[in-house]
């Protein structure tokens, strides 16, 4: 796994081993953000269930501005903390224009009222339908006006938010395969 675009292109993200976190496959993320294009200049993120951080940190190489990591194993912190710190250094930063936070996505509030440009959920998909309702609730607080939520989720699931509407679909069909929806507030 790698970042696919901008700064720190080609660089590589280091993933825990034991495959309990599901990566977000790179072409999918290349497609997504081929398809944001310049939208993500200058936006902040918020990026939950991060994981390895990996969809966060090809916005930053992308000219986001910085943003926020929310994420609730520790393995899977550590790496997502590396990788930080690598993509800030590819880029010539000293330091990361980003916090990480180890915390569970439903239970967590930012520290003061903030809202992001761009907010990237990739929950376990077992819990998916479960959480839904709740993660959307919060996620109303969170976006920016005009603010783009990217949810990745199994392509056969069909999920409706009341006050979402869905804007677009990436990726491709078949049982389990990891599909984008990209949603705005109505």
């Amino acid at each position: 796994m790698r970042i696919t675009g901008g700064i720190a292109r080609s660089l590589t993200l280091k993933s825990p081993t034991g495959g309990f976190i599901r990566p977000s496959a790179d072409a999918l993320r290349e497609s997504l953000f081929s398809s944001l294009g310049e939208t993500v200049k200058g936006q902040t993120f918020l990026d939950l269930f991060a994981g390895t951080g990996a969809y966060g940190l090809e916005a930053l190489s992308r000219g986001a501005s910085g943003g926020i990591f929310v994420e609730k194993d520790r393995r899977a912190m550590k790496c997502l903390r590396m990788n930080m710190e690598n993509v800030s250094k590819a880029m010539g930063a000293c330091k990361t224009p980003c916090e990480a936070f180890l915390a569970d996505v439903l239970k967590w509030r930012p520290a003061r009222e903030k809202q992001f440009g761009i907010i990237f959920a990739d929950p376990p998909y077992r819990d998916l339908e479960k959480i839904s309702s709740r993660l959307f609730a919060l996620l109303s607080r969170w976006i920016a006006r005009d603010g783009l939520v990217i949810l990745e989720m199994p392509a056969e699931l069909n999920l409706q938010f009341s006050g979402w509407n869905e804007m677009r679909q990436l990726g491709k069909s078949g049982r389990g395969r990891p599909n984008l929806r990209l949603f705005r507030q109505a």
